[in-house]
């Protein structure tokens, strides 16, 4: 057997190895994220067993109202609309719920989400049971209506001592043994890049958490999720800051952070808060730092995602968070969904091939792409954000037409669509 041949076999035997015994399913709908619109998906929002959802108008803490008219389940509030009648809610853990979120996402174009799984989640001990049951609900919907799906670890929560990425390791093996998440019942959906699995660690090099990401075993995560032979061979996408890439502004400045990023397979960028409709020409400079971030990525082999979201406002929650500080009510305003097209539009103009959208059901903080409502409760002390009398689907619809735009269906249009009416 001549040298070459020696070679090939050493090289190919441990990737053949690798494919036949992982718990993975070998194929799904969704084998790359290129071409794709991602959302982010919370399932946070939990009806009580006993009492109202939100009792008090002083505890509220979010910024925007949920159209609920389509939900088959609803929950009474402390809070009521203009016209006097109590303000309902739903409730994540109800399956009607996240069936109905993902008929949205089929019925829109919207391609499909990460599913959010922070660090607390991923203990035994923990949350772990009460938050699993959204994740089961969310892949018999992925499955039921064919959108891509996939688990984003979020690391917030993790604390500066005492604690490592272990858990993370331990709960990827619980969620595909029991949950079966990458090869799920009926359709296969799991979103795949480069045909693996794509599994994201989210909150990598940011200043504002405790953790030194050089003590907490991402290098360990990182070769578990691409190597380990039953629960390995997957893609590994990092959620870093917005200027990742210089190491500064809203970045730690420790090189580290790109000897990470170049473990793993695709970046993306935390872009919310950032770029704003309010300064003058801000969508060049979001237009300059993804060209520059596609470069940097083209350079080092690794793929790109850019972020872009609707809008923001975290005033009701900032009272709670920052009481000496608290954040203005819309403070990045929405426009009537034109600095969210803008973005969606600056960002495929210039060459990004997939993208991810925060967030699908974040009303915390105002970025909610689903339907939501111009019609909140009245309250002395609460404030909310509207949709500036669009629909309530308008953001699911401008989604759906970017997806058609990245995919070239559509020529790019820099300019807000006009909608026509049926």
């Amino acid at each position: 057997m001549n040298r070459i041949a020696i070679l090939l076999i050493i090289v190919i035997l441990p990737a053949l190895n690798l494919n036949a015994q992982n718990k993975h399913a070998k194929s799904s709908k969704y084998m790359s994220y290129k071409g794709l619109v991602m959302a982010g998906y919370q399932g946070w929002f939990r009806a009580p067993k006993d009492g109202l959802l939100y009792p008090d108008e002083k505890q509220v803490r979010i910024d925007m109202w949920p159209d609920v008219s389509e939900y088959e389940k609803t929950y009474p509030t402390g809070l009521k609309l203009a016209d006097g009648s109590t303000a309902r809610f739903f409730s994540s853990t109800d399956k009607s719920t996240v069936d109905l979120h993902f008929k949205w996402m089929k019925q829109y174009g919207i391609d499909g989400v990460f599913m959010q799984r922070f660090f607390n989640m991923t203990k035994p001990n923990g949350p772990r049971n009460r938050t699993t049951v959204v994740l089961k609900n969310a892949f018999e919907a992925a499955s039921k209506y064919e959108r891509a799906i996939a688990i984003m670890y979020d690391l917030s929560g993790l604390k500066a001592t005492g604690e490592d990425c272990s858990s993370i390791i331990e709960d990827w093996k619980y969620l595909v043994d029991s949950l079966k998440v990458t090869n799920q019942e009926g359709a296969k959906t799991y979103l795949q890049h480069n045909g693996k699995p794509l599994v994201t660690i989210w909150g990598i090099g940011f200043p504002d958490r405790s953790y030194n990401i050089r003590k907490i075993g991402l290098d360990r995560l990182i070769d578990f999720l691409k190597n380990d032979p039953k629960y390995g061979g997957c893609s590994v996408m990092l959620g870093v800051p917005t200027f990742w890439r210089d190491l500064n502004a809203d970045c730690n400045p420790d090189p580290y952070l790109h000897e990470l990023i170049k473990q793993a397979d695709i970046v993306l960028p935390w872009m919310v808060q950032r770029f704003s409709p309010l300064l003058h020409n801000d969508m060049d400079r979001y237009r300059d730092v993804i060209l520059a971030d596609i470069k940097w990525c083209r350079e080092n082999h690794i793929d790109y995602v850019p972020c872009v979201y609707p809008g923001f406002s975290w005033h009701n929650l900032s009272r709670f968070e920052f009481p000496d500080n608290v954040k203005p009510s819309g403070s990045i305003p929405r426009q009537g969904g034109r600095f969210y097209w803008q973005q969606l539009s600056t960002a495929i103009n210039a060459g990004a091939t997939m993208l991810y959208v925060a967030m699908f059901d974040e009303v915390n903080e105002g970025t909610a792409i689903f339907k939501c409502s111009d019609n909140p409760p009245v309250s002395d002390v609460a404030k909310f954000v509207g949709i500036d009398g669009k629909p309530s689907d308008h953001y699911l619809w401008l989604t759906g037409e970017a997806a058609k735009m990245l995919r070239k269906e559509i020529p790019v249009n820099l300019g807000l669509p006009e909608r026509v009416k049926k």
